[in-house]
């Protein structure tokens, strides 16, 4: 089997064995785009403990965040951890949605993936996975997403190699996927499903896993 087959056909059975994942949570573009940041270095309980706090303050808007003084920004999102490192990166992100968008998430759309992508990069804080995750999940662009997850199933079915770079193994994807933004989206999902409940670190429950026929 080639690698492209390979690829669709590990989703095609990822998708039989789990069924669809309804990912990414949340009511709002802005609130994904904001989960995405506070998901780093967490986990996404931690992160629902925070996006909580500011919904029930009446906050979860790019202006009224925006407004916040970063040491109230960095108590109500004290659960999702590094708070006040992240409290920076949100702040740095408001700032570029002020000055790109006039605080209108939404208005980014305006702009190509190719023009985007860069700019969002160049927001001190937000790494290729976080811009990928807010352009893919909250502004529906046809950018993959890949994460440690991603890099470990890969190379367990011999499709990448230890220490690959994430531009490359995103390639691997994109190079060979349809341009959907529903199938980046649960591609992507049930990746990270397999990874959390099988495809572990230390060892992989490769046994029970539906991927286990995929095995060399």
């Amino acid at each position: 089997m080639g690698q492209a087959d390979k690829l669709i056909s590990m989703y095609d059975t990822m998708l039989d064995a789990l069924g669809p994942s309804h990912w990414w949570p949340g009511d709002t573009p802005f609130e994904i785009a904001i989960g995405a940041i506070l998901t780093q270095n967490t986990n996404w309980k931690n992160v629902e403990k925070a996006i909580t706090n500011l919904k029930n303050n009446g906050l979860l808007s790019a202006k009224a965040m925006y407004a916040l003084d970063p040491s109230e920004m960095a108590e109500l999102i004290r659960p999702a951890g590094y708070y006040n490192i992240k409290t920076k990166r949100i702040r740095n992100f408001l700032e570029f949605i002020k000055v790109e968008a006039g605080f209108d998430l939404l208005q980014l759309k305006k702009y190509s993936l190719n023009d985007l992508r860069p700019k969002i990069l160049r927001v001190n804080g937000i790494g290729p996975e976080t811009a990928d995750s807010i352009l893919l999940y909250a502004l529906d662009f046809t950018t993959f997403v890949v994460d440690a997850y991603t890099g470990r199933m890969m190379n367990r079915h011999g499709l990448s190699y230890e220490g690959i770079d994430y531009h490359e193994l995103q390639a691997l994807f994109m190079d060979v996927l349809p341009e959907d933004v529903a199938l980046y989206n649960e591609y992507h999902a049930l990746i990270v499903r397999v990874g959390k409940d099988w495809c572990k670190k230390s060892k992989g429950l490769c046994e029970t896993c539906p991927l286990q026929s995929y095995l060399d």
